[in-house]
């Protein structure tokens, strides 16, 4: 897995921080008087001014509930988006919900590189199990594989069954999907006695890889690496392995981003090395997102990473800095809980547990019921997979036996096993 996908990889540290300033001065300088709603958002700011760290950093920080707020009030994409880059293109809606236009160009969203970084190249076939419906998932990897010139075959999600069989039948070098799919895949095809042998590398995202999973793919001679991704932003981070497939320290920053971490529920740079919320200002013409806080948990690591890539690494996914939690990929936000704690008034208090059973995500809603009422759990349940897409599992609490802490949802998963 040696090489660089270009030589923008390399770059002289100091030369890569001038690029990156000078590209979203000259974006700012165009998309500004296009975009009355940014402009607003960001106070007017001289582009030029824009020239390093310091001067961004006096950039308000546009989170999650600001961008559905301005989505709300001038639908679908809030003024942030360029109208002459929606002609001919897609657009995708995430959990929240939050509309996102599918960027310009091949590659929109700069997944290539993280391809190239996992082993992946010219020629070779890619098996893609992430969901091409509504989220961009699927097409993230998708136009990524196809710019490196991959063959893709666009298997989507579920239908365990004739994923296996397809797998038998084409024969793909690799796989891109979330983390534990490509378990279930592989122990169904044990069941079937159909030999997958043929996949030898993975690029996985939307949920966490842990440890005891990345060794069960090299146990059978898988190897595995991470993307760090939004529906919003695209490939983020990525990581790089050695010459036998084993992971380099951290995610590398990907080009034509510019990360930062924060103080969580601030705008304040924290210094390198302290964990903190990951803010990311994308040079994507077409949806120039400025300081846009992902919510997630992270730190910049010191050094460069030993595969000779130059860009700022992080130490990758750390939690959340509030409470909105990523499921099986699927983000679950608290107010869809506040939705159905509206949508059942037998329900005085509700918090949604998070856990891994088998190696693969979880959920299960505890209820406490208001004084003399019985809510029906199946009915909960019911309501609980149609506004998180997610099935779980409700249960009733005793009274007054949830904490009163405003913890609504409770991420319990051990990102250390």
């Amino acid at each position: 897995m040696t090489g660089h996908f270009d030589a923008l990889e390399t770059r002289d540290t100091a030369a890569r921080e001038t690029d990156a300033f000078t590209a979203l001065s000259s974006l700012l300088r165009t998309a500004l008087p296009r975009l009355p709603a940014l402009a607003a958002w960001l106070g007017h700011p001289d582009p030029d001014a824009l020239s390093d760290r310091a001067a961004l950093a006096r950039l308000p920080v546009l989170r999650k509930p600001d961008l559905m707020a301005m989505q709300a009030e001038n639908p679908p994409f809030g003024g942030l988006a360029d109208p002459d880059a929606l002609a001919g293109n897609r657009v995708f809606l995430s959990p929240g919900p939050v509309w996102e236009p599918q960027g310009i160009g091949i590659d929109p969203w700069s997944a290539a590189r993280a391809l190239f970084a996992a082993g992946f190249r010219k020629g070779d076939i890619i098996h893609n199990a992430f969901s091409y419906h509504m989220t961009p998932g699927g097409f993230i990897l998708d136009e990524g594989g196809r710019a490196l010139g991959c063959l893709v075959f666009p298997a989507g999600t579920g239908n365990t069954d004739q994923q296996v069989d397809a797998i038998r039948q084409l024969r793909p070098g690799g796989y891109t999907g979330t983390p534990d799919y490509l378990k279930i895949i592989l122990e169904k095809a044990d069941e079937m006695g159909h030999d997958l042998g043929s996949i030898r590398r993975a690029l996985v995202s939307g949920g966490a890889l842990f440890p005891a999973l990345r060794q069960y793919y090299a146990s059978r001679g898988i190897s595995v690496l991470q993307a760090y991704a939004t529906a919003d932003l695209g490939i983020i981070a990525y990581e790089s392995a050695d010459s036998d497939g084993r992971p380099h320290p951290g995610m590398i920053v990907n080009e034509d981003r510019i990360v930062e971490i924060v103080r969580p529920g601030t705008s304040d740079p924290v210094p390198d090395g302290e964990v903190g919320e990951l803010v990311v200002t994308t040079l994507n013409p077409a949806y120039p997102l400025v300081r846009f806080g992902t919510g997630d948990l992270s730190a910049i690591l010191p050094g460069q990473s030993p595969c000779g890539r130059t860009a700022p690494r992080i130490r990758g996914w750390m939690g959340r800095a509030d409470q909105r939690t990523k499921i099986k990929g699927m983000f679950v936000d608290p107010k869809q809980v506040a939705e159905l704690v509206a949508a059942h008034p037998d329900i005085f208090r509700a918090r949604l547990s998070v856990t891994r059973v088998n190696d693969g995500d979880a959920m299960a809603l505890l209820i406490e019921p208001r004084d003399g009422a019985s809510p029906d759990t199946e009915a909960v349940a019911a309501t609980l997979t149609a506004l998180t897409k997610l099935r779980g599992t409700v249960s009733l609490a005793a009274p007054g036996s949830l904490p009163n802490d405003g913890k609504v949802i409770s991420d319990e998963r051990d990102y250390t096993a």
